[in-house]
């Protein structure tokens, strides 16, 4: 008896710590698996974030690139526009010194003949006749235009060639100042030029450092969500197991409840009787143990009579 009690006792405490060992680790695994998936949550909303950011950033660069396109374009049409405007000042500028200044007058460069020319030249032969340029610096003016429009010779009388000198010396001053005028405007179209091109090129190497960088975090962020989600998958297989062997461990306490709960409860009263019957057979034994040593006496004395 009490070693059966004593049984009863010790399987229902081992179960009972069993039970709560059970139930915190499922409450711990609980815990865990609600911060995966928060984990996992936020890890996606990051990865979202970067991947439209790096998207974002390649359309902002496209467009850059675009309209950096176009400014060159730009700059390098009104560069060409403003470059011949000088030509043509040049042009007319050396036309009018060759009727009033000579000595700054500078002849075409003669022209460059061919092997093939030099040769027919040699031989006593003739060239044939160049074409007429198409234009100066591509406006369209040709030489023989300006030839046309450049002024006349001075006349013989000296008052009339002085007062011409000086009306030509005003023309060229003029010219001087239109050109200065564009040179000025070159070169602070060349600098907004090369300053946009820095920008541009800053702004692009800034955006590839960024692309590299957010590149990166999305690498790291998908290899710590890759690892969040399979600890989630352990987590969540751990408390399936110990929901399991929690059950059972219930199933087992419920069982000894059904085998002990009697056994326990009606100990005491068990035991009472238990010794009361302990008792009575102890008194009993000692009533048979007495009646023995009456017959022996009552033996003995019959014995000594008959001698």
């Amino acid at each position: 008896m009490i070693t059966k009690k004593e049984y009863c006792e010790g399987q229902f405490d081992m179960a009972d710590d069993k039970k709560k060992g059970l139930e915190h680790q499922i409450s711990d695994l609980e815990k865990a698996i609600a911060e995966g998936k928060e984990m996992v949550a936020t890890l996606e909303s990051e990865l979202q974030a970067l991947q439209d950011g790096i998207l974002k950033l390649d359309r902002e660069v496209a467009e850059a690139t675009t309209i950096r396109k176009e400014e060159h374009a730009d700059f390098a049409a009104e560069l060409a526009a403003n470059k011949a405007a000088s030509d043509i000042i040049d042009f007319a500028k050396n036309r009018l010194n060759k009727f009033y200044n000579p000595k700054l007058y500078k002849p075409p460069p003669k022209r460059e003949l061919t092997e093939e020319e030099r040769i027919t030249l040699n031989m006593g032969g003739t060239l044939a006749p160049t074409n007429p340029p198409g234009g100066i610096a591509g406006t369209g003016i040709s030489f023989e235009q300006a030839h046309k429009d450049a002024p006349a010779p001075p006349p013989e009388t000296f008052g009339d060639y002085k007062k011409k000198s000086e009306e030509s010396g005003g023309v060229i001053g003029m010219m001087d100042m239109l050109k200065a005028d564009l040179q000025k405007e070159i070169t602070e179209m060349e600098v907004t030029e090369k300053n946009a091109q820095e920008e541009y090129e800053q702004m692009v190497n800034d955006a590839a450092a960024k692309r590299a960088d957010d590149t990166l975090s999305i690498e790291e962020k998908e290899s710590a969500k890759a690892t969040t989600e399979a600890d989630l998958v352990k987590a969540e297989d751990e408390k399936a197991a110990a929901t399991d062997e929690l059950m059972a461990t219930k199933e087992y306490i419920s069982q000894l409840h059904g085998e002990c709960d009697w056994l326990i409860s009606n100990y005491g009263t068990r035991k009472e009787a238990r010794a009361a019957e302990v008792d009575a057979l102890k008194n009993a034994k000692a009533v048979l143990s007495g009646a023995d040593f009456s017959l022996v006496q009552i033996h003995q004395a019959n014995h000594f009579k008959l001698k």
